[in-house]
């Protein structure tokens, strides 16, 4: 029987939830992480996909007992992972996590590759960015990291330019206006393709491509995921700084990467887009930091 556990409640129910799980004894918060008794949770945005299910049953196979809590929103599993209410997440990539460390002064740790997913621009209008006229209105992400690798996909693709060849931290004040083309709003991810008959086109997360009906493969523009700077965009397990050794969650990862059928789910999903990852921890925690250190820099 799955333990899927699909959380559409604000974050402050997660907290509420857990201090009523406390209240009902501490013979779990006893018992050994992975056991019946005390299920591992892993957070991630977008349970609902297939592979999941898959996942979950190999982790049982190995031992593991793991209970897979949905979030909403990309704003939600990190402070849940921080406050104990998780064990492990996966739903971001490191520059994501980068942001969240050094605005929140914590220290989660990424310990395992999973993905890197190409950033597209969609359009129902238009078969290419050439056709797209001039003074048109383009959709991006509001969240910061995707904000601005919306932007570069954008400038690759001859829509803006941005004040010096822009960076993963630029913004829209940094579009050059006389240089570019559209127009860019923000809106935040989900809307991007609901929003999409309303505009030129729109970049949008892999994530929501496919919840939205269309094909991965019918982007009229993306960005590179097979260079060596695009590390900072591969999607990673992060855990508490703490808990970056411990044997079970790092099993989790090791499931992950290496069993076929989880594979061939996530590739599935991606529509066959997603470049599949298994950079070691050890090189994720050194792009973690550097991304950290470049991410304060900019601010």
């Amino acid at each position: 029987m799955s333990r899927t556990t699909r959380l559409i409640a604000p974050l402050a129910a997660v907290s509420l939830l857990a201090l009523a799980g406390c209240a009902s004894g501490t013979a779990s918060a006893d018992a050994e992480l992975g056991s019946e008794d005390r299920p591992v949770k892993l957070g991630v945005v977008g349970a609902s996909d297939p592979y999941w299910e898959v996942y979950e049953a190999a982790a049982e196979e190995e031992g593991i007992a793991l209970e897979i809590v949905d979030f909403t929103e990309y704003s939600q599993p990190n402070p849940a992972l921080t406050a104990g209410d998780l064990d492990i997440n996966q739903f971001q990539h490191i520059l994501f996590l980068a942001q969240y460390n050094e605005e929140s002064g914590e220290d989660l740790q990424p310990i395992g590759a999973t993905a890197i997913y190409p950033l597209g621009l969609y359009s129902d209008k238009y078969d290419s960015p050439e056709d797209i006229p001039d003074g048109e209105t383009v959709l991006v992400p509001d969240d910061a990291t995707n904000l601005a690798r919306g932007l570069l996909v954008l400038q690759s693709a001859g829509l803006i330019a941005l004040e010096d060849g822009g960076s993963a931290y630029s913004t829209p004040e940094d579009i050059i206006e006389d240089s570019s083309r559209v127009k860019v709003e923000t809106v935040a991810a989900d809307l991007t393709l609901t929003s999409l008959p309303d505009v030129a086109a729109s970049i949008a997360n892999n994530d929501y491509v496919t919840k939205a009906g269309l094909d991965p493969e019918s982007a009229i523009a993306v960005d590179s995921a097979s260079d060596e700077s695009a590390l900072p965009y591969v999607n990673i397990f992060a855990v508490r700084s703490e808990d970056a050794d411990n044997e079970v969650l790092n099993k989790l990862v090791e499931i992950y990467q290496t069993n076929q059928d989880v594979q061939d789910g996530v590739l599935e999903v991606s529509g066959g887009t997603a470049v599949l990852a298994d950079t070691p921890a050890a090189e994720l925690q050194a792009s973690l930091a550097d991304t950290q250190e470049a991410f304060a820099a900019s601010k």
